[in-house]
């Protein structure tokens, strides 16, 4: 399982790069963003990322810088910001998105539509019985 996701997200992250002179990271901040229409604080995104928040700073400083992102104060409170996609922010990431899903669809090509169903339905099983096994340790 690990395997192949590494051989994914390499060619996934190498495919970024040549395409759209970005990287993984800045591909899945943007997601978080794309997801959430009114915006996020810094500190959503880092937890929804699982990345520190020195990360999502540094990352937000240069989206901001390249138009993709902008801050807004929030109404509440004025010491807080969100984050929300530009106009231009969410053309680029709609332009990546169709890129990585096709990638994915063609990285993924060499099985037979019942194969990706299977797959998907024992995935699902997989994560749902780590979970599990993941609350009962905690317990």
């Amino acid at each position: 399982m690990l395997s192949c996701a590494r051989l994914i997200e390499a060619e996934i992250r190498r495919r970024l790069r040549a395409n759209f002179d970005t990287t993984l990271p800045r591909f899945d901040f943007l997601a978080q963003l794309e997801r959430a229409e009114d915006g996020l604080t810094p500190g959503e995104i880092s937890r929804r990322m699982m990345v520190t928040g020195g990360n999502v700073t540094g990352l937000a400083a240069r989206l901001e810088e390249e138009g993709l992102i902008e801050r807004r104060v929030v109404e509440q409170d004025r010491r807080a910001v969100t984050l929300r996609l530009t106009p231009q922010g969410r053309r680029d990431f709609a332009r990546q998105t169709q890129a990585h899903e096709d990638w994915v669809a063609e990285l993924l090509g060499g099985l037979s539509a019942t194969d990706r169903a299977a797959l998907l339905r024992l995935l699902d099983r997989t994560r749902r019985g780590v979970r599990a096994a993941i609350t009962e340790a905690g317990a």
